[in-house]
């Protein structure tokens, strides 16, 4: 392992990571998955995070379906870029309109609209909240201590912002204090968002915290209840995780973000070039 990467490893909290190897068929795979889990579960593997003794100990590790991860982080296949993506007057009028929006109330009290950032041609769609005060003052999604935190995971699966990943949010205007935001606000924001998907064509979307998965799914959401399962929104494959700042606060919960991090790459690969 490169010391950049134990840098991003420790970042987010975590330990040594699964490797990413093809895993013999039926029940010779079944014996190496056993085997491999018992000897992670000797080595104190990646859910061993707790900031301290007292902290509670995270679930155990889901077992991802003939793969673990690869500490090396081979390069995905490029994607097929979007129809629509080469075209840069389509993005500019997306980004004008809405810069401009007045659509909800949120409009009133922000310093700029921030509609994403990220690699035009992406594997992975991150969706978030809502921006804070600082993305509202800089107009980027996922600044500060959270997007600290993406970018180590984005990182730690090969990914950035600059290459592989588009970051968004449900919502492109800061709610007040930075309150969640709310249903109304959210279905006024939806048509730029799915113009955004439409635009970028990603191979995956991640929606990190409950807004970003209820505006996705068009159901009310539980992250503990949906994270595990793969949903679809417009034939793209949606997987839900926790959002960074709750993971900053609950850093118990950083090795389920993780699993569910490996689960999407695994995703991602199995949906070839």
């Amino acid at each position: 392992m490169t010391p950049q990467r134990a840098q991003l490893l420790a970042r987010m909290g975590l330990a040594p990571l699964w490797r990413l190897r093809q895993a013999p068929d039926d029940d010779a795979a079944e014996r190496a998955v056993e085997a491999e889990e018992a000897s992670d579960a000797a080595e104190s593997p990646v859910h061993d995070m707790a900031p301290d003794a007292g902290a509670a100990a995270p679930a155990a590790a889901m077992t991802l379906p003939a793969v673990a991860f690869d500490t090396s982080v081979a390069p995905m296949p490029e994607p097929k870029p979007a129809p629509d993506a080469d075209d840069g007057s389509a993005w500019e009028r997306l980004e004008r309109e809405i810069r401009d929006c007045t659509a909800c109330p949120l409009h009133r009290q922000r310093h700029q609209a921030v509609p994403g950032i990220g690699d035009r041609h992406p594997r992975w769609l991150v969706v978030g909240e809502g921006p804070g005060a600082e993305e509202d003052r800089r107009g980027e999604p996922f600044v500060g201590p959270a997007g600290q935190l993406l970018d180590a995971m984005l990182a730690a699966v090969g990914l950035s912002r600059q290459q592989g990943a588009f970051i968004a949010n449900s919502v492109k205007c800061r709610p007040p204090g930075n309150r969640t935001p709310e249903t109304d606000e959210i279905a006024s924001c939806f048509p730029y968002l799915r113009r955004q998907v439409r635009l970028l064509a990603p191979r995956l979307i991640v929606a990190v915290g409950r807004p970003a998965a209820q505006a996705l799914l068009n159901q009310p959401v539980r992250i503990a209840d949906v994270r595990g399962r793969t949903f679809e929104f417009e034939g793209i494959p949606v997987i839900v995780t926790y959002h960074p700042a709750y993971l900053l606060r609950n850093p118990h919960d950083k090795g389920k973000a993780w699993e569910d991090l490996c689960r999407a790459r695994a995703l991602t690969r199995a949906a070839g070039p």
